[in-house]
């Protein structure tokens, strides 16, 4: 019994294949079904271009067959990659980059491989990672760039990951303003505050993981001779390396703000305590004066001062006052009440 064949991208039930088409010196020839794509492979001035969303490692091995990949290459493809990574196999070359979604209260996190052979493009979207339509619109109105190839389109995708990584920035950079101006109104950081501030702090660390190694991977993209980069297409890489490094200067200043901001919590937290133990320390002082004076009349000794003068009360009460008073006045004018 055969194994059926998949399906065109407009039938797959899976919304595996988001689309698999075929270019010819820029301009779209046809969508072209799973089982037919090794007919349109190196052809001259073709580009075959076929965006995955979540395949099936049988989805990957059948395009595998039809890119005529080696087994090292279709079990890279069918790895699951946590970290950014560029491997060259002479051939084909496979990008691994880290992608990041702003959403509302967090940023999500997921994978695109773009493997660039001679005249295909294929990329793979795992995890949180919106589409590239708006890429491929773009393109197909400029026939002129689609056509000059799978590197020059590769370069346009990672520029749009950057743009997405300048959009989550974007969403960190108000979400620091926000504490730092909590911190100089207020000054004051409740608990629920440093647990935000903790978590913000941590996701920061994590886009910075995320999207540091491409810089270096566009780097080497840009400046190391592989067969499927046309020499042409290299300064785009190293433009895209540099808006990379731009977003994760940002992002390391975003990480040493809330640094700030944390010590700075801290260090108003102290003082406020300091202030408060003053004041207690200078109450206390004041309130000892009545507790001794009172302590030494009530240990009942028959011969005591003033004890059966009728003016003895008063005049006790009087001095208590006096050096209580007198005790708050110094301790006020040294600012600790």
């Amino acid at each position: 019994m055969t194994e059926p064949a998949l399906q065109s991208p407009a039938d797959d039930p899976q919304g595996e294949v988001v689309a698999c088409v075929a270019y010819l010196d820029g301009r779209r020839a046809a969508e072209v079904p799973i089982e037919g794509i090794g007919a349109y492979v190196g052809q001259a001035h073709s580009l075959l271009w076929i965006g995955l969303k979540d395949p099936r490692a049988q989805t990957l091995e059948r395009i595998a067959r039809g890119l005529s990949l080696d087994r090292q290459v279709c079990e890279e493809l069918l790895a699951a990659h946590r970290r950014p990574k560029i491997v060259d196999f002479d051939s084909v070359v496979m990008v691994v980059a880290s992608t990041v979604e702003a959403g509302a209260s967090r940023s999500a996190f997921g994978a695109t491989v773009l493997l660039i052979g001679k005249g295909f493009l294929l990329t793979i979207r795992r995890g949180a990672s919106a589409d590239y339509r708006a890429v491929r619109a773009r393109l197909e109105a400029l026939p002129e760039l689609l056509a000059r190839g799978a590197d020059f389109v590769a370069s346009e995708l990672l520029d749009l990951m950057v743009d997405r990584y300048v959009q989550a920035t974007t969403r960190f950079e108000a979400l620091v303003e926000g504490v730092e101006q909590q911190l100089m109104l207020y000054r004051d950081l409740k608990n629920h505050d440093i647990q935000a501030l903790y978590r913000l702090r941590r996701d920061l660390l994590r886009v910075h993981t995320a999207i540091a190694p491409l810089a270096e991977i566009c780097r080497r993209l840009s400046r190391v001779e592989m067969a499927p980069i046309n020499a042409a297409a290299r300064p785009y890489f190293g433009e895209v390396a540099d808006r990379v490094l731009r977003v994760d200067e940002l992002i390391n200043a975003l990480r040493e703000a809330l640094a700030f901001a944390f010590e700075a919590g801290l260090m108003i937290g102290q003082m406020q305590q300091t202030e408060t133990t003053r004041r207690l320390a200078s109450w206390a002082a004041i309130l000892a004066v009545p507790t001794a004076v009172a302590g030494i009349y009530g240990m009942n000794f028959e011969f005591m001062p003033e004890l059966k003068s009728p003016y003895g009360y008063p005049a006790v009460l009087g001095g208590m006052a006096l050096a209580c008073g007198w005790l708050y006045w110094r301790l006020r004018k040294a600012g600790w009440l």
